[in-house]
This record gives C-alpha cells, structure tokens and sequence, in this order.
C-alpha cells in the first residue's frame, strides 16, 4: 500500500537545514520513494499553521520507507534536519 511521509516543520537554522538539503537527493538514491512537494509559502485555506516547510514524499509501501528513513545515508543527514528544524513527521497510508 503505498504511504506518504509528510513532514511539517518550521526552520529555525538556516545554515545548518541547508546543509541536509544539500544532501537529501543522494539519499534517495536505490530507493523507490518520490519527493512530490517542498513548499516554503503553501497557501493555507483553513485553520491555522504556522509552519515555514511542509514536504509530501511518497514510497509504495511503509518497508521501502522505513528502508530508506532508517538508512545510514538518511539517519547521518538528518541529524542536521532535527537540530535545525521544530515540527513533525506523519506517514500517511494512501487509499486502496
């Protein structure tokens, strides 16, 4: 069943996020999940968030995300991600 990583979260270090996303790409490499969106200024039309990033990545199935969201490439970049970042991570299952 195909699942969503959706993350939300607002960048309180510059410097040290753009580092992880200088490397982000490598580590979709040999996986099979697809970044789908990365928005700095989405267009809320109800309720309230106050975020500064939101980001939709899709993969097949939950093992393929876990593979790649636990891989040492990934944990090694993501350091930076949690240190420079508040918010949270959802994954979402995709309708049947």
């Amino acid at each position: 069943m195909t699942v969503y990583a959706l993350a939300q979260f607002t960048i309180h270090n510059r410097t040290q996020y753009d580092r992880y996303a200088a490397r982000f790409f490598e580590t979709m490499k040999g996986h099979p999940g697809r970044l789908l969106a990365a928005d700095e200024g989405p267009q809320i039309v109800e309720g309230v968030w106050t975020g500064t990033k939101i980001v939709l990545i899709e993969f097949p199935d939950e093992a393929s995300w876990r593979r790649w969201a636990e891989s040492d490439a990934y944990r090694e970049i993501s350091k930076d991600r949690e240190a420079a970042t508040e918010g949270c991570v959802l994954l979402v299952k995709g309708l049947t």
